[in-house]
Order: C-alpha cells, then sequence, then structure tokens
C-alpha cells in the first residue's frame, strides 16, 4: 500500500514544527539562561546566553523611538509576512522555493509572535570559533535563512533552465 501525503499536509507540518520548536525552546532559554552569564560547549563553538532583541536582524533598529520600532517591526513585519504568503498563492509557487517561502515565513511569524507579546525577540545561540562569532539568535531565524537561502537555490536552478 503507497500512502500519499499532500504537499500542503507536508507545508502545514513544516510551519508547525518549525513555530513549535521556536516557541518550546524560547521558552527554556527564558527559564534556564535568562539571568545566567550562559553556557558554553563544544570548546566555546557554542554558546548559550539569553538576549531580547528590541531590533530587527542583529539589533538593527533596536534603539529606535518605541513607536516606530512597533511600527517598522510589528505592524509592518506582520504585512510582509501577510503579502508573502498572499504572492506565494497568486505565483503558485511549487516545491524547494515553497518550501523555503514556507520556512522563511514560519520563522518570521514565530519572531512576529514575541514582539506582538513581548516587544523584543528571544534569542539565544551564538556560534563561532574564536573572535569570529555570530550575532546571537534562534530557531526561528535558522528557519529564516534556510527559507531564504532555498528560495535563492530554486530561482537559480530555475534561471538555468530558462534559455
Amino acid at each position: 500500500m503507497v500512502i500519499r501525503v499532500s504537499a500542503q499536509f507536508l507545508l502545514a507540518i513544516a510551519i508547525v514544527v518549525t513555530i513549535g520548536c521556536d516557541r518550546v525552546t524560547k521558552h527554556v532559554a527564558t527559564t534556564a539562561l535568562a539571568g545566567t552569564a550562559g553556557h558554553s560547549f563544544l570548546a566555546d563553538m557554542v554558546r548559550l546566553q539569553y538576549a531580547e532583541n528590541t531590533g530587527g536582524f542583529l539589533g538593527v533598529g533596536g534603539d529606535l523611538h518605541p513607536g516606530l520600532r512597533t511600527s517598522l517591526f510589528t505592524v509592518a513585519t506582520g504585512a510582509m509576512l501577510l503579502g508573502m504568503v498572499a504572492a506565494a498563492v497568486r505565483w503558485q509557487m511549487r516545491g524547494a522555493a515553497l518550501l523555503g517561502l514556507t520556512l522563511f515565513v514560519a520563522g518570521g511569524a514565530s519572531n512576529w509572535i514575541d514582539r506582538l507579546i513581548r516587544g523584543f525577540v528571544i534569542d539565544f545561540l551564538n556560534v563561532g570559533v574564536g573572535p569570529v562569532r555570530t550575532g546571537i539568535f534562534n530557531i526561528a531565524d535558522v528557519a529564516i535563512m534556510a527559507g531564504a537561502a532555498l528560495m535563492l537555490l530554486a530561482e537559480i536552478q530555475s534561471a538555468r533552465k530558462t534559455p
């Protein structure tokens, strides 16, 4: 017997898993890391350290006036996420591009939920070697970056097929 699973069901699973993992890990970070110096693993290649990000990517815009921050990072981001979903439906996206957009929107939605509830995003992961380190990020950020990479790869592959 062959079990057929619809693409919509798989995308719904990706959304639930992405948002669920992000919400759970942020809860754990809040309860286990907030107020501590953090923890270091794998010869300091991975650091777990609680941070509250009031800005956007890598904290950009965190020092803006609170009203402007809310307009930009909550209202505009929510509208952009809805617009991306509408575009995916209108353009009838498929395959890797659709999965990429799904991960991007799910990660963005989970961070958006933080902003709506708390006014900031909880970050807790930092990786690097020696002085070369990433900013502090979370699972939603990983989904956003993975989704962007998948969309880019799908676009490159599509461009190669078009004469």
